[in-house]
């Protein structure tokens, strides 16, 4: 049984390595995700087959509590919460990783090797840190706590000791496996640094914290994996570690800014507070009949979303105007930055949520340059990613991250409720230019009023 159960992990892990593949393209992401569902499905069945498992009883009725709750979450689950969801998952990954390797530990500590009582305190270490800073994350995107940094006197000191304290807290467990009070130690200075390490950094880097603890979530499942001589498990681990880290590298770029500077600078705000400037500028009102005007004459039009749409609830209705538009001959077309939204291709499924033509999607790199030969460019809910003081604002804590270039665009509209800063706490210029039309208002009552001007 064991063989064949390794030549099943064999399949299970290539179909991993293709639903990845597939996840790198919104094209391919739901043939990826239900490759990756058919390989974790798999890889269950084939482990509790060759296990032995005498009685199923406690699994089917887990199976059946677990699945109930999923599919009414599911169900119920708006897709502003999104990240929210994605964060508890992470936590509860890193979660099951510490209770397994714990566990794994109380089961057999006199009998258990060195190499493996550090393993386990490595799972126990990134397990634990994983729902703890997962669970902070989660208070900050749900609003349950201030998504502005939060920062105090010796901070980075207090978590190297920690880091410190955990170490040595290890090696007194390896050296004697039954003073298993170490594990306990491990486990709550592990929770301490989760928290620690999570709450300096502000609501514009969520979308890396969420990527890099789905990371840690795969790394901890790797070690546990180690820990019960599991292939599936250590390799499963291994290609969401990777694909995290890869992914957290790809957004630190998007940013312009390294992992330390992420995860150190305590850098933004709460999104919602004024500019602390005190200069007076002024803004031009616009209405909807406006926005109408330039549109039907328009024969171009790049729509920028942000997650004010995504509060909105905005997309379907959005979709619904770039349908009228294209049906008047015009071109339509939406730019993803690759940090817009709160959690890492969050755009991407708000938009596929609505139908929207996966061909219309533009990925920055790929529609920077057409901005010049945009005659509008609709911005809806998104602030720092179009942000120009990015490019010359030195002080700013945008400055180097790559934008995109809707300030070329020949007219540009922003659909927004007020002129609040953004994550990273700047002011947005671009509300000033004067080729920018400000919408003010709900986006999906403002692109609702926007689709009824054009019906009539």
């Amino acid at each position: 049984m064991t063989s064949i159960a390794n030549w099943v992990y064999l399949l299970s892990a290539v179909l991993f390595i293709f639903g990845l593949k597939n996840l790198g393209s919104a094209k391919t992401a739901r043939r990826g995700n239900l490759l990756a569902m058919l390989a974790m499905l798999l890889a269950v069945v084939v482990t509790l087959l060759d296990q032995q498992i005498l009685s199923f009883t406690y699994i089917f009725v887990g199976l059946i509590i677990g699945s109930a709750i999923g599919a009414v979450v599911a169900k119920k689950i708006q897709m502003t919460q999104m990240p929210e969801m994605v964060a508890l998952f992470n936590g509860l990954g890193g979660a099951a990783s510490a209770l397994v390797a714990s566990a794994e530990f109380f089961r057999g500590s006199a009998d258990l090797q060195s190499s493996i009582l550090a393993t386990i305190c490595l799972s126990v270490l990134i397990g634990t840190v994983t729902l703890s800073g997962s669970l902070i994350a989660f208070a900050k995107l749900k609003g349950i706590m201030k998504g502005a940094p939060i920062t105090y006197r010796g901070q980075h000191v207090m978590n190297g000791l920690i880091v410190a304290t955990v170490l040595a807290f290890g090696i007194m467990l390896v050296l004697d496996p039954s003073n298993w009070t170490m594990l306990i130690g491990i486990l709550g200075l592990a929770a301490v640094l989760g928290i620690t390490s999570v709450i300096p950094i502000g609501g514009a880097d969520m979308p890396v914290v969420i990527s890099l603890l789905n990371s840690y979530s795969g790394l901890a499942a790797a070690a546990t994996g180690f820990v019960i001589s599991n292939n599936i498990l250590i390799i499963s681990g291994a290609l969401v570690g990777a694909s995290g880290l890869i992914l957290t590298k790809i957004m630190c770029v998007a940013m312009n800014r390294s992992l330390g500077n992420v995860l150190f600078a305590a850098v933004g705000s709460d999104g919602g507070s004024a500019s602390g400037s005190t200069e007076q500028k002024q803004v031009t009102r616009y209405t909807a009949d406006d926005a109408v005007m330039m549109l039907d004459n328009a024969q171009s039009v790049i729509i920028i979303p942000g997650y004010g749409l995504a509060v909105a609830q905005a997309q379907h209705i959005l979709q619904e105007m770039a349908e009228i538009l294209m049906e008047r001959g015009i071109q339509v077309r939406y730019a993803i930055h690759p940090v817009a939204g709160r959690m890492p291709g969050h755009m991407n499924v708000l938009l596929a949520e609505a139908s929207v033509s996966y061909d219309l999607l533009y990925e920055m790199d790929a529609i920077n340059d057409d901005f010049q030969n945009t005659d509008v460019a609709l911005v809806i809910g998104a602030n720092d990613v179009v942000n120009p003081a990015a490019r010359h604002k030195k002080e700013s804590a945008l400055y180097g991250m790559p934008i995109l270039n809707v300030d070329q665009a020949r007219t540009v509209m922003i659909v927004k409720r007020s002129l609040s800063v953004g994550f990273a706490g700047e002011d947005n210029e671009l509300f000033y230019d004067d080729k920018t039309m400000m919408l003010f208002g709900d986006a999906k009552k403002m692109v609702t009023e926007i689709v009824q001007a054009l019906k009539e």
